[in-house]
């Protein structure tokens, strides 16, 4: 397809802007929606590249309008395709910059989807391929046109997968997720369990195939958790570009669902900011539960992630967050980002019908028969943190999950419980450099219960506690604060702190009369050495 092409469509009524008659020609590779202000890593050679000029305003100097021109010339983008809908029409600045730069202009009115768009591309795509020359591709050319109509009638990936393969002998085959969930088999190919399937995922080198079997990356370009895989265990008899377009078919297979899933975002953005709510209205959250598939009555199980405080780890914990959840037999769900950082999820845990719900609720999935109960949901997405941890060797995953809310109006304490209980999974593995998710119900010492606290809190508890010992750079107090310390943990026997210590006893009753004088505390007390206690796990 050209860039023309898409003039040509009424259906899409685009207007050209500026464009020569060899730009109008060129091909398109691809679709990236965008409004990054330097969008360039993100492109490859031959897209067209939409945005809804959000990244632009009326005050900008003309320089920030080139640069984002100039990173689309660096990158080789066919086209820009750009919305009216913000600004009510394409800004003259930005003509002037795509006729320096020689990029193509074409203006997207405000009822055109991008979406429309984007299928448009994509569908066209395929259905060229059965008009191509056939010496460009390695699939028979009755294999291709077949894949074509598969892929626009929108039929299942096991179907898509079984006769991609037909050709060959119908071979065991297998389209597995990042984390190992089975998304395609063919009839020949045995059941497989994720964990199983992560573990040769991890193995295989991505693009190589060896005698015994072929594992190729289905999208190169997806985010680690994202990934597609499309797994041959056994030797297969067939040229490599054949198996690359294959995995291509599954590449625009999944490129549908991830649109219909970003879709589906838009209303579990709106429930989870309603549950974040302290006094949610009545009637807005059980709507908001229907508008995602969920049921409008209990139990639901909250579960937060994050994935650090750079750019894009939001997007990256919600991809994750959504491939784990699919893991979940029959069990709905509905993932979103946060506003606060990081994303989240509500999950269904009744007695929900597998495969029920609306788009973008939680689909059968391979790795986790039974996992129905509360207690269950919490047992599976434990057992499968440490795959989820493997797909990325450079980021740690945190979570936290909720105990059950039992209806619609204790989502919000829920949402609190999988934030505190992400919290304090943070710390815990940052302590120790380990992936970590933690349940509330985890919680279940003074140390679990305080990492759940703010920093800031904890830091501004400790130091009023303590008082003048807060202060540890003064080396007598902090001779009197490891005295407290071995008090403590001996539960207050002079004797034995003493000879932890290898100290007189009347050297640890001096030393522990100090630390209740400056801090004004009754260390004969329980509740004040629980008050220290806490203070000490706070510094």
């Amino acid at each position: 397809m050209h860039v023309e092409d898409l003039l040509r469509l009424e259906s899409l009524d685009l207007t050209l802007l500026w464009g020569s008659p060899p730009l109008l020609a060129r091909e398109i590779s691809g679709v990236t929606a965008t409004d990054l202000e330097d969008p360039g890593r993100f492109l490859q050679r031959g897209e067209i590249v939409l945005s809804g000029l959000v990244w632009w305003s009326a005050a900008d100097e003309e320089a920030k309008t080139d640069r984002f021109v100039a990173a689309l010339r660096d990158a080789g983008a066919a086209a820009l395709l750009a919305g009216e809908e913000t600004h009510g029409t394409v800004p003259e600045v930005l003509v002037d910059a795509c006729r320096r730069h020689g990029i193509a202009l074409l203006s997207v009115p405000v009822h055109t989807s991008f979406r429309a768009i984007t299928d448009t591309v994509y569908l066209r795509q395929w259905g060229d391929l059965s008009r191509r020359p056939a010496d460009h591709y390695a699939l028979p050319e009755n294999v291709r046109g077949e894949l074509s109509r598969l892929l626009a009638d929108g039929a299942d990936p096991d179907t898509l997968l079984t006769r991609a393969v037909a050709h060959l002998g119908a071979p065991p085959c297998y389209v597995l997720s990042a984390t190992g969930r089975t998304i395609a088999r063919t009839p020949a190919a045995p059941p497989l369990p994720a964990r199983q399937a992560a573990r040769r995922l991890k193995a295989a080198a991505p693009f190589a195939a060896a005698p015994a079997s072929t594992t190729l990356r289905v999208d190169p370009d997806a985010s680690p958790y994202g990934q597609w895989y499309l797994h041959l265990p056994g030797p297969v008899d067939a040229p490599p570009r054949m198996l690359h377009e294959i995995a291509e078919v599954f590449a625009q297979y999944r490129q549908g669902l991830l649109r219909r899933r970003a879709a589906a975002r838009v209303p579990a953005t709106e429930l989870l900011e309603l549950a974040a709510a302290p006094r949610p209205g009545s009637a807005p959250l059980p709507a908001a539960l229907r508008a995602c598939g969920l049921p409008d009555h209990g139990p639901y199980t909250v579960i937060a992630v994050s994935m650090g405080a750079e750019e894009g780890a939001a997007e990256a914990g919600a991809e994750a967050l959504d491939e784990l959840l699919r893991h979940l037999p029959g069990r709905r769900f509905a993932t979103a980002r946060l506003a606060t950082g990081g994303a989240a999820a509500v999950i269904a845990t009744d007695s929900g019908v597998p495969g029920a719900g609306a788009p973008g609720a939680g689909a059968p999935g391979a790795g986790a028969p039974g996992a129905g109960a509360p207690g269950a949901v919490v047992a599976t997405l434990k057992g499968l943190w440490p795959t989820l941890d493997a797909c990325d060797d450079a980021t740690l995953p945190y979570g936290g999950i909720s105990t059950p809310a039992a209806g619609p109006q204790e989502l919000n304490g829920a949402l609190e419980q999988a934030r505190y209980a992400l919290t304090a999974a943070v710390r815990a593995g940052s302590a120790d450099g380990t992936a970590q998710l933690t349940a509330v119900e985890d919680l279940t010492t003074l140390d679990a219960l305080l990492a759940g606290i703010p920093a800031d809190v904890r830091t501004a508890f400790g130091v009023h506690a303590l008082g003048p010992l807060a202060d540890d750079t003064n080396p007598s107090h902090r001779m009197l604060l490891e005295t407290l310390d071995t008090f403590l943990a001996h539960n207050g026997s002079w004797a034995r702190t003493a000879e932890a210590l290898h100290l007189h006893v009347n050297t640890v009753h001096y030393r522990i009369g100090r630390v209740e004088l400056l801090t004004g505390r009754d260390l004969a007390r329980l509740d004040h050495k629980l008050d220290l206690k806490a203070a000490l796990l706070c510094r």
